[in-house]
């Protein structure tokens, strides 16, 4: 099957995150059955979706772990002009699709390597690693990752197959979800000594989360490999009140995170906890029910760092022919593989401009090139001690 017909069935399978994924799963567990190749499934906790390990060769330590997450981002309110879960190649060297690029197509040029793969002398494994839940929080990936490192012989190093136009990227930042909860006191809005608005407090505390980002730049917390060269505070959604002549009495904002390999994720967060506990005693000495929650809506995604990765940068700059390595801002499973102390680069077709977009596509010379790369690692393999 060539990638371009595999990569038609994957998207063919809706598997937003919402949803579950156990139907590509189980198509991809009778693919691999037709070909020999041992595969475990790794469930959550309720069944509903699954995470799947492959390996094609001999079980013995060393090789590479291709990882790639199944589920996609919603298409809901977005302008579409063809079905997004219809592979549509429109003749101009694109295939448009959910998922297209982040990230089946990494996912359909390794799959459609197997058949080759399982025919070749090779010395060490190459292991798959298919996850679910990446898009809302890499939630899928440590089960899977610990089942790999506990029943499986260890892994050399994973290349993660986020879109990266098929450049190594060997750093990105750690990201975190969090919601913060203002609670004040109700009162009329004519009578502003009687209440307490949360939506004033939780505008201060906004207000100081971009301050920190203007501390770090000013502290030369930088990291010019990225684009956006520091931590990153950002507010994406705020809530609260229930009519303009009443002083709030909640009031809720959901923030992000997005921390350097060489920024610490508590630090920053303490230092908004600083001021939160601040405006809170503030609150309490007139009203004592009010006060300031933040919780986590994610684990940590940690960071990715440019560190003990020297062999598997090394090789794949040689098989792609490619120059220096990279950094992104975006947060993706490789952090969580590193921090097992395994080797990790990012290495995908595509480029993370068209991921999450309406009339998702990937270039067919993207889909090619991946393609390129599984063979020419397999042979790379083959020659391994």
């Amino acid at each position: 099957m060539t990638a371009a017909r595999m990569l038609e069935r994957l998207v063919g399978f809706p598997t937003v995150s919402r949803d579950s994924n156990l139907a590509l799963i189980e198509w991809v567990e009778a693919y691999l059955d037709d070909h020999g190749v041992e595969h475990w499934r790794i469930e959550n906790d309720d069944g509903s979706k699954a995470n799947l390990l492959a390996r094609i060769g001999p079980a013995v330590e060393g090789g590479v772990v291709l990882s790639g997450h199944t589920d996609v981002v919603p298409v809901d309110g977005q302008p579409w002009t063809s079905d997004p879960f219809a592979l549509v190649d429109k003749g101009e060297g694109r295939l448009y699709g959910r998922g297209t690029c982040d990230m089946k197509g990494f996912i359909a040029c390794a799959l459609s390597e197997v058949p080759s793969w399982v025919k070749l002398n090779l010395k060490v494994p190459i292991t798959l690693a298919l996850s679910y839940d990446e898009e809302v929080g890499c939630i899928g990936a440590p089960r899977m990752i610990e089942r790999l490192l506990a029943d499986h012989p260890r892994p050399a190093a994973v290349i993660v197959g986020e879109p990266t136009l098929m450049q190594p990227v060997v750093a990105h930042k750690g990201a975190t979800n969090l919601r913060t909860t203002v609670t004040g006191r109700a009162s009329h809005s004519s009578q502003v000594n009687q209440g307490i608005s949360a939506i004033h407090v939780a505008a201060r505390l906004v207000t100081r989360i971009e301050d920190v980002m203007t501390e770090l730049r000013a502290e030369g917390r930088v990291d010019e490999a990225f684009n956006v060269v520091h931590s990153s505070l950002h507010v994406g959604k705020i809530q609260g009140g229930t009519a303009i002549n009443i002083m709030a009495r909640e009031c809720s904002f959901d923030w992000e995170i997005r921390h350097l390999p060489s920024d610490r994720f508590e630090e920053l967060l303490g230092r908004v906890n600083d001021t939160a506990a601040e405006l809170e005693a503030e609150m309490r000495q007139r009203a004592p029910e009010t006060g300031i929650v933040t919780e986590t809506l994610n684990t940590t995604v940690p960071a990715l760092a440019d560190d003990n990765n020297a062999e598997i940068l090394a090789m794949c700059q040689a098989l792609l022919g490619q120059g220096p390595a990279g950094a992104v801002a975006y947060a993706t499973e490789a952090g969580q593989f590193q921090r097992e102390g395994l080797p990790t680069l990012i290495c995908g077709p595509g480029s993370i401009a068209q991921a999450h977009q309406p009339d998702e596509y990937l270039e067919i010379a993207q889909l090619e090139e991946g393609v390129r790369f599984m063979q020419a690692l397999s042979k790379r393999l083959q020659r391994t001690p």
